[in-house]
């Protein structure tokens, strides 16, 4: 198996079936990803309609939900990601903005 670059950011989305928040949080992810592509992002799909099993690993409590894989630390972020700049602060692309 080829090992993925270092500055590669590893996502993984968990979706139930075709719903309407499934389709809406990975066409929102495509967008920023496409958007900030400074990152090299491989995002992974996991409906747990097909694969309820996966959901025990990332400790999934509620669909849609992105995870962060890679780089370290570990993030999720619940929803349908329609909050660009909450996704952006979540998965650490952009700072917390300063209050």
């Amino acid at each position: 198996m080829k090992s993925e670059p270092e500055e590669s950011w590893k996502l993984r989305l968990y979706v139930s079936g075709e719903t309407l928040n499934s389709r809406a949080a990975l066409k929102n992810l495509k967008k920023i990803c496409e958007e900030h592509q400074e990152h090299k992002f491989i995002i992974e799909v996991i409906d747990l309609l097909k694969n309820p099993e996966l959901a025990r690993g990332d400790q999934i409590i509620a669909v849609p939900t992105l995870v962060r894989q890679l780089p370290p630390p570990i993030r999720k972020i619940i929803g349908d990601l329609s909050n660009t700049e909450k996704v952006l602060i979540g998965l650490d692309i952009i700072p917390l903005p300063v209050r």
